[in-house]
C-alpha cells in the first residue's frame, strides 16, 4: 500500500493488488458498540469499571470526551480504561457543548441518558452527523416526558436537553423499525423512569445494551422471543470488569479478503459472535457458500458476549438473494458484503438496506458508484443493490471516494487486493473512526 499525494485535503491511499495469498493470525480491535456502552454505563455506576480491549477509534473517543465534560474521570492506557463512575445521579452539567463528532451512537444514546439528568445539555456533531435523523429517538423520549428542543422539528442536531424538574414515566413503546440505537436510548431513559419501560421490536436488533445492563445489575428481563425488553427504574448500577470482544464488523473485512484472494489462510482471534451480530457468518457461509470459513469454539467472555476464533481459507463464492431479515444482523457489513458479491459466480441481490441511505453517507448509492468505478457491474435499487460477480476474476481497479465513511474505505481496500491496477481511496483516513491501523493490518497479511 502506498500513500498518494494529491491536491485534495483528505489523504489518499492506494491499495495494490495481492500477488499472492493472505496468511497470518490477527486480533481485530474491540467491538465499537460495546466500547461505547461500557463507558456510558461505567460512568453512571457506583465505582470503578475496568474495560479491556476498548476500541480507541474516533467515535468511541467522542463518547469518552462527552463524559469527561460531565465530570467523569476516565483513565486510558491504550486499550484499557478505568471509568470512575459517580452513580446514576452523579453526572454534572457539561462545561461545554457536547460534540459527538461522527458518532450517531454517542448522540442518540446520550439523548436517552441525559433526558433525566437535572441539568441542561446541548449535543452537536460534525457536518455529516448533523444531517442524520434524530426524530425517531426524540419522539419516544418525549412521550416519556423528556424536554428536547432543536431545529427541523427536533429531527437534526444540534439538540438541547432540558433535564431540570423533569420526571420521566415508563412506557410501552413498539418501535417502527428494528434499531439498537433507538432501543438503547429508551432503555437508558428507563433507568430513571417511574414504573416499567418496555420496548417491542418488529425484529430483534443487536442486544449489547441489554446484556451490559444485566451485567451492571439493572432490573431487566426479556420476552420468550427476545423481541420485547422490559426495564424497571434502577437505584444503582454495580461496577464490573468488561473484556470487550473483537468487533465482528471489523473482522468481516478480513474474512472477505481471505475468502476472495486465492491461496489465503487467515486466523482471527477473540471475535464476538453475538447472535444479533452473526449475520455476516450466515451470509458468507450459508448463503454464499464460503466453505473455507470455520467458527471455532464459541464461548461466553467476560463481557457477557460469546467469542470465537475464526479460520478463513479461500473459497469460491456463489451468488445469493439476501432479504431484509437476513441482512438485519449484518447491516453494518453491507459494504463488504457487496465486495464479496463482486467476486461471486453470478448476480447477488441485497434487499432491506433502506436505512443505509442515512448513515455516514448514502451507503447504497456510494457502493453502487464505487463498484462501477472499479469495473464491477451493479444496479442500485431503492432498498438495496444487485451486484454481478466476476466469478473470482480480478476487477479493473481505479479511484474511489470514501465520502468520509470508514466502512466504504475498508470495503474498497479489500476489493483493491483483487484488482488489476489497485484501488486509490480518497479520504482513506476515515478508517480511524473504527479501525486505526487497518491498512497496516491488511498489508501485514500479504505473503
Amino acid at each position: 500500500m502506498e500513500l498518494v499525494k494529491g491536491n485534495r485535503t483528505a489523504p489518499m491511499l492506494r491499495v495494490d493488488p495481492a500477488e499472492n495469498g493472505l496468511v497470518g493470525t490477527l486480533g481485530v480491535p474491540g467491538d465499537k458498540s460495546i466500547s461505547h456502552r461500557a463507558v456510558m454505563l461505567g460512568a453512571i455506576a457506583d465505582g470503578v469499571t475496568e474495560v479491556t480491549n476498548f476500541l480507541p477509534g474516533e467515535d468511541n473517543i467522542s463518547t469518552i470526551n462527552a463524559f469527561r465534560l460531565m465530570g467523569i474521570t476516565i483513565d486510558q492506557d491504550g486499550t484499557t480504561l478505568k471509568v470512575h463512575g459517580k452513580g446514576l445521579r452523579g453526572l454534572s452539567e457539561p462545561t461545554d457543548i457536547i460534540d459527538a463528532g461522527n458518532s450517531g451512537t454517542t448522540a442518540r444514546l446520550l439523548l436517552g441518558l441525559l433526558s433525566a439528568q437535572d441539568f441542561f445539555t446541548v449535543i452537536t456533531g460534525d457536518a455529516s452527523l448533523r444531517t442524520r435523523p434524530m426524530g425517531r429517538v426524540v419522539e419516544p423520549l418525549r412521550l416519556m416526558g423528556a424536554r428536547i428542543q432543536g431545529a427541523d422539528e427536533t429531527n437534526r442536531l444540534p439538540l438541547a436537553i432540558v433535564g431540570k424538574d423533569v420526571v420521566l414515566e415508563g412506557r410501552y413503546y413498539p418501535t417502527p423499525v428494528p434499531s439498537a440505537q433507538l432501543k438503547s436510548a429508551i432503555l437508558f431513559a428507563g433507568l430513571y423512569a417511574e414504573g416499567e419501560t418496555s420496548v417491542k421490536e418488529v425484529a430483534k436488533s443487536r442486544d449489547h445494551t441489554e446484556r451490559l445492563l444485566k451485567l451492571f445489575g439493572a432490573d431487566i428481563d426479556f420476552s420468550d422471543d427476545s423481541t420485547t425488553v422490559t426495564l424497571r427504574k434502577t437505584d444503582k448500577l454495580t461496577p464490573c470488569s468488561i473484556a470487550v470482544p473483537g468487533d465482528p464488523s471489523s473482522a468481516a473485512f478480513f474474512m472477505v479478503a481471505a475468502a476472495i484472494v486465492p491461496d489465503s489462510e487467515v486466523v482471527l482471534t477473540n471475535v464476538g459472535t453475538n447472535p444479533t451480530r452473526a449475520g455476516i457468518f450466515n451470509i458468507l457461509i450459508e448463503k454464499m457458500g464460503a466453505s473455507g470459513i470455520k467458527v471455532n469454539s464459541t464461548e461466553e467472555g467476560a463481557s457477557g458476549e460469546p467469542v470465537a476464533e475464526i479460520t478463513v481459507k479461500s473459497s469460491s463464492l456463489k451468488p445469493a438473494v439476501i432479504n431484509a431479515k437476513e441482512l438485519l444482523p449484518a447491516i453494518d457489513e453491507f459494504p463488504i458484503i457487496c465486495v464479496a458479491a463482486a467476486f461471486a459466480n453470478g448476480a447477488t441481490k441485497i434487499m432491506g438496506a433502506g436505512e443505509l441511505r442515512v448513515k455516514e453517507c448514502d451507503r447504497i448509492a456510494v457502493m453502487a458508484k464505487s463498484l462501477t468505478a472499479i469495473g464491477v457491474k451493479c444496479e442500485e435499487e431503492d432498498e438495496g443493490i444487485v451486484v454481478y460477480g466476476t466469478g473470482g476474476k480480478r476487477v479493473r481497479g481505479g479511484r474511489i471516494d470514501s465520502h468520509g465513511d470508514h466502512r466504504i474505505a475498508m470495503a474498497l481496500a479489500v476489493a483493491g487486493l483483487m484488482s488489476e491496477v489497485g484501488v486509490t481511496i480518497d479520504g482513506a483516513d476515515a478508517v480511524d473512526v473504527s479501525f486505526p491501523g487497518f491498512f497496516g493490518a491488511l498489508d501485514g497479511l500479504r505473503r
